[in-house]
């Protein structure tokens, strides 16, 4: 990817057997499980609670290019990058590596919108939130 971006998050997480479909290697929509799971643990760790009520972040957008077919056993790495950070919005960027190898397996990216669950209308990023995306 060529966008300027920041490492935020790096997490591992075991592929299961049922990760996988009839091809034998992990479905496609188990990558997005991946992301989101790397990106909710972010999310916690900068203390925000990712519950319904109040203002939080919501995914707007995402993508995913699978390069390299995964399969069970393996441990998965998730990158997750920050890049472009707007007054109510962040890109952010994922990879996706078999944890021991340095192969990019995957690739993603979602459009992260901070708004009020109850309204449904965007709102400023929190200043605690937009400091810690820009820290170098």
């Amino acid at each position: 990817m060529e966008h300027r971006r920041k490492l935020i998050h790096v997490t591992n997480m075991p592929i299961r057997w049922g990760d996988m479909d009839a091809y034998g290697h992990v479905n496609n929509t188990i990558y997005f499980r991946y992301m989101e799971q790397a990106r909710v643990e972010w999310i916690e760790d900068m203390q925000v609670v990712v519950r319904p009520g109040g203002d939080g972040p919501v995914i707007i957008n995402a993508s995913c290019t699978f390069l390299i077919p995964m399969t069970y056993p393996g441990t998965v790495e998730v990158r997750t990058y920050v890049g472009s950070i707007g007054r109510s919005s962040f890109q952010t960027y994922v990879e996706m590596r078999i944890e021991g190898d340095d192969k990019l397996y995957a690739e993603g990216a979602a459009k992260v919108v901070w708004m009020n669950t109850l309204t449904g209308k965007s709102v400023p990023v929190p200043d605690h939130i937009r400091a810690a995306l820009e820290a170098e």
